[in-house]
């Protein structure tokens, strides 16, 4: 566990910079640009390693037992958890409609595992994701964070819809290798 916790306050702590009063554009002036971008990345990454490893190797603490009902719950968030995904990787209508769909989609990824795992290490990473995505979202909507104007080709939004859908399908079938529990 404590290589999840340690791994989850490096991850968030650097995504955290950007929002420090300016330690963003002062670590950018004293190391530069690629160099900060560089860090941040290597920095991130480690993180994201050590909530892997940390994940993967915490003991299992049940908590509470999900309900039966909590798969399907989790199908549903997860499928648009990943159109929120692509789409804010893409110029799309979807940010007409929301200013964050990257963090929307982490909230939904969240959610639905929080809802389908009831042991101590999944509550830790599934809610400090959660609640860092919408504590992000209430901070950048503090700054002035605008939904967008511009309206966009729907092929545009079929295109993600389609991305979206085979990425999903990929997740199922992949998750019982790379994560060791089957979805359906």
């Amino acid at each position: 566990m404590n290589f999840l916790v340690s791994g989850i306050v490096l991850f968030f702590a650097v995504h955290l910079i950007p929002g420090w009063g300016g330690l963003r554009r002062k670590l950018i002036d004293r190391i530069g640009d690629v160099r900060y971008k560089a860090l941040y990345s290597i920095i991130a990454f480690i993180g994201l390693i050590l909530i892997i490893y940390g994940k993967s190797t915490a003991d299992f603490q049940s908590i509470w037992i999900p309900p039966a009902w909590a798969s399907k719950i989790t199908v549903v968030l997860m499928v648009l958890s990943c159109i929120f995904l692509v789409a804010s990787g893409m110029k799309t209508n979807l940010t007409r409609f929301t200013r964050h769909p990257m963090l929307w989609g982490v909230t939904f990824w969240s959610i639905g595992h929080l809802s389908a795992n009831g042991d101590l290490a999944a509550i830790v990473l599934f809610g400090s994701f959660g609640i860092f995505s919408l504590a992000a979202m209430f901070s950048a909507n503090l700054r002035g964070a605008k939904k967008g104007q511009t309206e966009y080709p729907i092929i545009v939004d079929v295109i993600v819809l389609i991305v979206s859908l085979t990425l999903y399908v990929v997740f199922v079938v992949l998750h019982p290798y790379l994560i060791g529990v089957a979805v359906i």
